[in-house]
This record gives C-alpha cells, sequence and structure tokens, in this order.
C-alpha cells in the first residue's frame, strides 16, 4: 500500500465527491464488498477493472455484516487507492471499536491517500437485527463518527439514508431528522440503502430538501438472484414492494429470466429517479459487473 505525507496525492484520492454530484450529468458509482478467498478476490477484481473504464465519480467497499471484515475492506479500499484511477469512498463503522480503534483506521485511510470516508453506526455483530449496544468506550451514532473523522482532518464524510425507514426507527420523519443532525455534524454528501421504490426516494429526498442542502444518491441493485435479494431484503428490515415481488415471482422457476426482469425493474426504477432529479445513481454490484453494466447501458449513462 503506497503512503502518503502531507501533500503529493494522485487528483483521483482528492477527487470531490460532493462536486461530482453537483455535476449537471449524473453522477455513476459502485459499491463492492470485500471478498472471502482467492477466488472472490479475482472476481472482484475483474468487476472493478470492467467498471473502471465508465469512469465513475467513486466506489466503495462495504463492511461485512455486523462490521466484520474491516481487515479486508481497508486493505481493497488501500489497493483500489494504489493501484486504479478510480476514487475510493471508504466504509467505517462503530461496530465494536473504541474512539481509539476508529482513530486508527482513519490513519490507515489517511495513509493510503484516501480522504474520502462513509461513516455509518453499522448493525449489531452476530444478528443484524438485533439489539445495538456501543463499545463501552466507543461511538453511538453515526453523527458523533462523522463528528470525528471531521476532527481527525482533511476528510469529505458521506453517511448511508434510509427512505423506506431504517428498522430501528419509528417513522420516517424520525430518519429524516437523524440524516439532518448527521449533515449538521459535518457529513457533505449521503447514500442510500438499495432503492426499489422510487416514490419513496423521492418523497425522502424532499422532505430532506426542505431542511438541507445534501445530495443524497439513491443505491441501485439490478436483482439476478431472487432468493439472494429476498434475503438481503429481511436483513435490512425493509420488504420489498409487492409489485416488485410479483414481476419475480412469476419468472422464479427461471434464472435467465428472473436476471432479465431484474435488470428491467433496476433500469426502470433508475431512469425514472433520474428523470426527477437524482443526482446520481450508486450501483449495488455484489461484485460482479455485467448486470450492472447493462443497467447503465439501458440507461444511456
Amino acid at each position: 500500500m503506497a503512503h502518503y505525507g502531507g501533500g503529493g496525492r494522485p487528483a483521483h484520492l482528492v477527487a470531490s465527491i460532493p462536486a461530482s454530484l453537483a455535476q449537471p450529468r449524473p453522477s455513476i458509482s459502485f459499491e463492492f464488498f470485500p471478498p472471502k478467498d482467492d477466488a472472490s478476490e479475482a472476481q472482484l477484481w475483474t468487476a472493478i477493472r470492467d467498471l473502471e473504464r465508465l469512469r465513475p465519480a467513486f466506489v466503495s467497499v462495504t463492511y461485512g455484516a455486523g462490521g466484520t471484515t474491516q481487515d479486508r475492506t481497508v486493505r481493497v479500499t488501500g489497493r483500489i487507492a494504489d493501484e486504479t484511477t478510480l476514487t475510493p469512498l471508504a466504509h467505517l463503522t462503530c461496530v465494536g471499536a473504541s474512539k481509539r480503534a476508529v482513530r486508527q483506521v482513519v490513519g490507515a485511510y489517511a495513509a493510503s491517500g484516501v480522504r474520502n470516508i462513509l461513516a455509518l453506526r453499522g448493525d449489531p455483530p452476530g444478528n443484524v437485527r438485533g439489539q445495538w449496544t456501543p463499545h463501552p468506550e466507543g461511538l453511538d451514532h453515526a453523527d458523533q463518527l462523522v463528528a470525528l473523522i471531521r476532527g481527525l482532518g482533511d476528510f469529505t464524510v458521506g453517511v448511508a439514508a434510509f427512505p423506506d425507514v431504517h428498522p430501528d426507527s419509528p417513522d420516517l420523519g424520525h430518519d429524516v431528522d437523524v440524516l439532518v443532525r448527521k449533515a449538521d455534524a459535518g457529513a457533505s454528501f449521503a447514500v442510500t440503502q438499495m432503492v426499489f421504490d422510487a416514490d419513496s426516494y423521492l418523497r425522502f429526498r424532499d422532505l430532506v430538501a426542505a431542511r438541507r442542502d445534501l445530495p443524497i444518491t439513491p443505491g441501485l441493485m439490478p436483482v439476478t438472484n431472487l432468493k439472494q435479494i429476498q434475503r438481503m431484503s429481511e436483513l435490512m428490515g425493509t420488504p420489498l414492494p409487492p409489485a416488485v415481488i410479483e414481476r419475480l415471482e412469476a419468472v422464479k422457476d427461471d434464472p435467465a429470466a428472473v436476471r432479465a426482469v431484474g435488470v428491467e425493474i433496476a433500469t426502470e426504477i433508475g431512469q425514472r429517479m433520474l428523470d426527477e432529479g437524482a443526482p446520481g445513481l450508486h450501483f449495488i454490484t455484489m461484485n460482479r459487473s455485467t448486470a450492472t453494466l447493462e443497467v447503465y447501458e439501458n440507461l444511456s449513462l
């Protein structure tokens, strides 16, 4: 991993994500997850190289469920910084970490030249729908993490947004309040969970816009596997819209048809959100490039 001191960092590492989101042309970005073994790492890098040519505004590498895989996330993010022309958005959570440990991870990102961080509270380890308990010497909320990162240096901080209501939230208004607090703490953009209902995203965006100028990019995932998306929806605590389930269930016995319908649905949702002024789309790739490329091409991006 390369190390960069006080200056001389390559332009792609210090590129401004908020500035990209403010451009007339939609900002496109991609999300990957850290590989579990050598074979999946090879698959990840194939996807990264396939999508690099599209010149996305940024790419992100997630933590695993419950905050696991932190070391791999940091390593893969560092490799992206070192070996590609892509702007990495580094994930960071509060899960199971003291404030000292969080500072150390931020330091590791900074040493590799990374200057864009996505600050997340994260899910409880072991059971993502379990009771959240902060580390005794750690942080309890994402706005606290945003403030900590901003106090450590010249970082641009993004945060998560939940247009379908976070599972721990009483209502949509509470989620709007939480996002506003993150913005007040220093967040300059937000990325949503995967969106399957454009109206939910647009309603949430407009409620936030009435209170803060904060670009919110919707997450978009082309469905290629029905069981996988149902499991992800269950873990997120946000049910898939009935109209989406009906279209996928109608072809569930034909994997090729499921994939085709998934790409079709993602294209429709993405087009609607772009038409209504979304600043861009954040593709959740599952470390595969082909379905994402199809939606990208369908949208003439």
